[in-house]
């Protein structure tokens, strides 16, 4: 069991427990106001915060940090981006040797939100040949992790996040290039999008969202199809769908926006706001065979999550501003310099830590670090910008141990510069 590690959405598992866990399940993811013909979605008019630059951080310096940072990821020695051949390319999480929806699906949102056309198309055109399924019950999906050396699958299965990204890259890239420069972007989010609807538990395979529970499943496949992970709860995409998807369900997905807004309330604690990897649909911790369910890898992603939802769609304001006070407030009682990477739910140290590494042990992970200074768009507080200042300062590089994360610290490292600098938006039609 400790040998092969291996991450599903930024959890590090081992292998033997993943390929366990899906053959278990087997036969198994500048805003304006805009109308639909149905309903209306209203989101933020234009107002993305650089909060660098509100900081004190000169324009130059915000520019070279974030184009570091993207260097770093995925031009740089470390990086985890690469191209094959001409036209392909893939992220990987170089650690564990595979690569997967989740990164894959990461890099071409960061690649849309940055205007880099080329690494998107290379990206989309890998996922699409290496890991899209094209027929059978599983048709459309991607499975979610191969070794991009032998293009041995980990799994056929999918991890619902990764279609979640996918599908809002897609109909950014529709937005920002138009569907006529080598890649039908729109039609390839649509075709994920029609094929999900008619996933009705044939071959144990279901919607990637729980139609009853209007809510992200797990996995979309056997029992995973009735639980959920609260990092995989994005609102603000819902909202983009209903704006752009264009598929005839705009009413469900904003009825699927609203109903993760109320889980997070109830997803995270009334005094830490810490949230479990993995619960129920009502909010309740679930725990699975490879960890009791507590605030770790995951979870990190929730805040940056909520405030996404903040400055794209400002529908859930009183308690957003509330939970990023809560949040801030614990990590800054735990030291802003020493606060760890897992905990209980009520804050405590957890007895059973999910390892990440050679060694099984809690780190100050720069990860955790980013997505917190994301709060800062939220929580006007003064001392707030502390964790501005954190994230600024951090140092994408080895931990004393040796243990070094280029691939999940590294890609929640850029989408927090995008956050803190304005530049992660609702992409509109250009």
């Amino acid at each position: 069991m400790k040998s092969a590690p291996i991450t599903l959405s930024g959890n590090r598992w081992l292998l033997p427990a993943l390929t366990g866990l899906f053959l278990m399940t087997t036969p198994l993811a500048v805003a304006q106001k805009q109308k639909t013909t149905r309903l209306k979605v209203t989101t933020q008019s234009g107002n993305y915060r650089n909060l660098f630059l509100e900081a004190g951080y000169k324009q130059a310096d915000i520019d070279a940090k974030l184009a570091k940072a993207y260097y770093d990821v995925f031009e740089g020695p470390n990086k985890v981006y690469f191209e094959v051949g001409d036209t392909m390319a893939y992220v990987s999480d170089v650690k564990n040797k595979d690569a997967r929806t989740e990164g894959l699906s990461y890099g071409m949102m960061i690649a849309v939100q940055l205007d880099k056309k080329d690494v998107f198309d290379r990206i989309w055109r890998w996922s699409k040949k290496y890991l899209q399924h094209q027929s059978g019950p599983r048709e459309a999906y991607f499975a979610w992790s191969i070794n991009p050396q032998t293009m041995k699958k980990n799994s056929e299965g999918s991890a619902s996040d990764g279609e979640l990204y996918y599908i809002t890259s897609l109909l950014f890239a529709a937005n920002k290039w138009g569907n006529n420069t080598g890649v039908n972007y729109y039609g390839e989010a649509r075709r994920i999008l029609d094929a999900m609807w008619k996933k009705d538990g044939t071959g144990n395979i279901y919607n990637l969202i729980n139609t009853d529970a209007r809510q992200i499943s797990f996995v979309p496949e056997g029992n995973n199809y009735t639980w959920t992970d609260p990092s995989y709860h994005l609102p603000a995409f819902y909202d983009a769908w209903v704006l752009y998807a264009k598929d005839g369900h705009e009413a469900f997905y904003k009825a699927c926006a609203d109903t993760s807004r109320v889980f997070l309330h109830r997803a995270c604690h009334p005094v830490t706001g810490l949230n479990a990897d993995y619960t129920e649909f009502s909010g309740k911790p679930h725990d699975t065979r490879w960890s009791p369910s507590a605030f770790r890898y995951d979870s990190w992603r929730v805040p940056m999550n909520i405030a996404m939802d903040y400055t794209w769609s400002g529908k859930d304001k009183a308690w957003q501003e509330e939970y990023a006070k809560r949040f801030q407030h614990f990590l800054r009682s735990k030291g802003m310099d020493t606060y760890d990477d897992q905990f209980n739910l009520d804050g405590s140290r957890p007895e059973f830590i999910l390892q990440a590494g050679p060694v099984k042990k809690l780190r100050h992970s720069i990860g955790l670090v980013s997505t917190a200074a994301t709060l800062s768009l939220i929580n006007n507080e003064p001392n707030s910008r502390d964790f501005v200042r954190a994230v600024w300062n951090a140092k994408l590089e080895p931990f004393s141990d040796g243990y070094f994360d280029p691939y999940y610290d590294g890609l929640l490292y850029v989408f927090s510069l995008m956050h803190l600098s304005g530049r992660y938006q609702m992409i509109t039609p250009q």
